[in-house]
């Protein structure tokens, strides 16, 4: 019999305790008036989409990977490996790289992380290398177009550039981020495996085809619908529900409430919440007065990185887009994008990154994470701030 202490430690684990404690700080912020209502108001207005998409997202995820389908597309990229760790290794980072870049790295998170999970599973190996891949590329990944990230579609008004011209602005220094993070990515997670090789592994079957083959179709149809340009808190209730309708039908003991992500939730209205009243008492003064009347792109970028990994990028990247040129904005994407791999809080995608380690039973500690996690913003911010001077 499991124990009720047990019961209670996977419940509520720190990162939950931070989440709820974030949230009663926004109440607090409310009830006394900190925050007036009407600016609790216009923030819910931009975190409720939020909210819906981070929800349902998840919802997809978690049946998705019930139907299979990434035990299907692991097996697909073992195989394609052909026994060999290092390219099995460029494998992973081109197609995190590419899932980041033209959808967003939410998706990445969300749907990239378990096929990573289902591909260590299937080749018996330690899964950690595999998810630190997809958690730091979803982030450093995600300079590239304004799609490419949450903070890139905040900006892409004020920087005044076209998609196109976006890209060719941001291609350089999101070249530079990919490989600064694949070379950490190799001497501190893969490199120990780079003489072995593995036994490629049989195809796989699921048990129920025509689920996995409508839960396949539901990802394909989100990552559709995501490029034709449906927001995405449209895209991922209408994906949701296909596969819900889908298990409903064939599988309805799958369909249960855990499933919807409280945890996470909580934590983002939190930290919006908690944002609001921190501008009100001085944050913004703040910022000004460190970065100083005319700050140089690695300024703003180191700025937005720190702050990102103290709160979250979004509120990050809100709170110092306020206090700096239009010119300087790109080097604050820069910062909240590529910087925010240290702390597990410091961006949307790490939250989902790590719903999905928990849900797959994959132990993260955060000790290892932040400090490998800092040498890898350092170096990736340097060299991706670099290359944005190059271009700029």
């Amino acid at each position: 019999m499991v124990s009720d202490s047990s019961v209670r430690r996977r419940w509520l684990e720190p990162l939950d305790w931070v989440g709820l404690g974030l949230f009663a700080l926004g109440l607090i912020g409310l009830v006394t008036g900190l925050v007036p209502l009407r600016d609790a108001e216009g923030t819910m207005h931009r975190v409720v989409p939020l909210l819906l998409f981070l929800g349902t997202v998840i919802v997809l995820a978690e049946l998705t990977a019930r139907a299979e389908v990434f035990d299907v597309v692991a097996s697909w990229l073992a195989r394609l490996g052909r026994g060999r760790y290092p390219v099995l290794f460029a494998l992973c980072v081109g197609f995190a790289t590419l899932v980041t870049a033209i959808l967003n790295l939410d998706t990445t998170a969300v749907l990239l992380t378990p096929v990573m999970l289902a591909l260590a599973t299937r080749l018996e190996v330690a899964p950690l290398p595999f998810a630190m891949t997809t958690v730091w590329l979803a982030n450093t990944a995600s300079l590239l177009l304004p799609v490419s990230n949450l903070t890139n579609l905040l900006a892409a008004d004020r920087v005044g550039l076209s998609p196109v011209g976006f890209a060719l602005r941001m291609a350089l220094p999101e070249l530079a981020s990919v490989l600064a993070t694949a070379a950490c990515l190799w001497l501190l997670y893969w490199r120990r495996r780079s003489s072995e090789r593995y036994v490629v592994p049989e195809r796989h079957r699921p048990p129920d085809r025509r689920l996995t083959a409508i839960a396949a179709a539901a990802c394909v149809l989100f990552v559709v619908l995501v490029l034709v340009g449906v927001p995405l808190e449209a895209a991922a209730p209408v994906c949701a529900v296909v596969v819900v309708v889908a298990f409903a039908v064939r599988d309805r003991d799958a369909l249960r409430w855990s499933l919807v992500p409280w945890r996470l939730l909580v934590l983002v209205t939190g930290l919006f919440l908690v944002m609001d009243a921190i501008g009100r008492l001085g944050l913004s003064d703040l910022l000004r007065t460190v970065l100083g009347d005319d700050p140089g792109l690695g300024r703003v970028a180191a700025v937005g990185a720190v702050l990102a990994n103290v709160v979250n990028n979004l509120p990050a990247y809100v709170a110092v887009e306020a206090a700096v040129h239009p010119d300087a904005l790109l080097g604050l994407l820069v910062g909240v994008n590529v910087g925010p791999i240290v702390a597990p809080w410091a961006s949307v995608a790490t939250l989902l990154w790590y719903e999905r380690c928990r849900s797959a039973g994959v132990p993260i500690s955060w000790w290892r994470f932040a400090a490998t996690g800092l040498v890898t913003a350092v170096v990736a911010l340097t060299a991706a701030v670099g290359a944005l001077a190059l271009v700029h």
